[in-house]
Formats: C-alpha cells, sequence, structure tokens
C-alpha cells in the first residue's frame, strides 16, 4: 500500500472530511461541529492522507488526564486497509502528549469491526449507554484505555 501520511486537520479539508463522515455514520457530525472543534485548544483532528488524498480522519478532545475519541472514520473505498489503526495509534500518541491518563470513546453494541479495532489497542468495555445512539436506535459500548503517560520531570 502506498504510505499514509497523518497530518492535523484543517479549514480547507472540511468539504471532504464531511464526505467521509456522511459515508461513515448515520449520524454525522455536521461542518459547524468540525469547525467549532478546530478552535477548540483542548481538541486534537487529524487526517489521514494517501497520495494526497484525504481518506479519513481522528478527532479527540482532553480535559486534564481525560480524553475522549469522538470520532474516527475512513471513506469506505480505503477500509480493511490499516488507515484506521493508523489514526488511532496516532490519536493515542496525541492523547499522551497532551498527558492524557484515561481515554475513553462510545462504539456502536453491533460494530464489532471497530469494537475489534479498540481491543486490540487495548480499550477495554468499561459500560454502556442504552439507547445512546438513534438511526437506528442502539446501545453504545463505553470502552476505556489507560494510557502511559511520558514522564516530563
Amino acid at each position: 500500500m502506498t504510505e499514509v501520511m497523518i497530518r492535523t486537520m484543517q479549514d480547507p479539508d472540511l468539504p471532504r472530511v464531511m464526505e467521509v463522515e456522511q459515508a461513515s455514520f448515520s449520524m454525522p457530525w455536521t461542518e459547524a461541529t468540525f469547525r467549532g472543534l478546530l478552535r477548540r485548544t483542548d481538541a486534537e483532528l487529524l487526517v489521514a492522507e494517501v497520495d494526497g488524498e484525504l481518506v479519513g480522519h481522528a478527532v479527540l478532545w482532553a480535559v486534564t488526564d481525560q480524553g475522549e475519541l469522538g470520532n474516527i472514520a475512513v471513506a469506505p473505498a480505503w477500509r480493511g486497509q490499516g488507515i484506521g489503526t493508523r489514526l488511532l495509534v496516532a490519536a493515542l500518541a496525541s492523547a499522551r502528549g497532551r498527558g492524557v491518563h484515561e481515554l475513553y470513546l462510545e462504539v456502536r453494541a453491533s460494530n464489532a469491526r471497530a469494537q475489534q479495532l479498540y481491543e486490540r489497542h487495548g480499550f477495554h468495555a468499561v459500560g454502556r449507554r442504552p439507547n445512546y445512539y438513534v438511526d437506528p436506535v442502539e446501545d453504545a459500548l463505553v470502552m476505556c484505555k489507560v494510557l502511559a503517560v511520558a514522564n516530563h520531570s
């Protein structure tokens, strides 16, 4: 496979980010949501590019030593090629760099493929949010990973 480059999301990326988002979720985030997150200093928005084509994105935010992986998506034509893994690894590194000790996420209870990805990277289920998702209505599994934070002393 061609090399995947992970970089910080920028405003000009938003049209393509929205295409990937809408192809990935029954309840996609809005462009306004992404624009708001781009302005936040506590948020990290990443994109994956292959040969200059934006093929995926990830979003996380941190408050003190807790963080949340709010979104990770890969364009349908690029799934199954390790791009989600690359985005997740980059998000984990970013969270560690921000001093995050516990990183949380929600995932549809039926999304076994995503759950397996997260489990391979050390996440484990810690709870369930009944009827968290709509269209279709479904529970979310809450997953968490404890991160080893770099010692800055």
